[in-house]
């Protein structure tokens, strides 16, 4: 996982491997500190290289997006994998972190 600012102020979160109960407690804690430390208006959570992520890793985005809430911040997520939007879909969270959904990839 790496944590980068840009420019503009914006915070990106680039995170790698597995969002499960081995990792959640370090990346909960890295994006907590970021947002701590940089207050950005926007944080950005970069999940292409996340293989899998189960419930604790979603309930740990979810506290992160009311972490940014709470400081004025927005909090979004870019690039998930197939395997991962499926199951921010699923959970109806898509929309909350800026994600299409299901109704948007199907649209004619």
């Amino acid at each position: 996982m790496t944590t980068r600012r840009q420019a503009d102020g914006a915070v990106v979160v680039d995170v790698r491997g597995t969002l499960d109960a081995t990792t959640i407690d370090a990346v909960r804690a890295a994006l907590l500190d970021a947002l701590q430390r940089d207050r950005p208006g926007l944080m950005t959570v970069d999940l292409t290289f996340v293989t899998f992520m189960d419930s604790m890793g979603i309930g740990m985005l979810v506290a992160g997006y009311q972490a940014a809430r709470d400081l004025g911040a927005r909090f979004v997520l870019r690039n998930p994998s197939e395997f991962v939007l499926r199951q921010l879909r699923i959970t109806g969270l898509t929309d909350l972190f800026g994600l299409p959904s299901a109704a948007d990839t199907y649209r004619f």
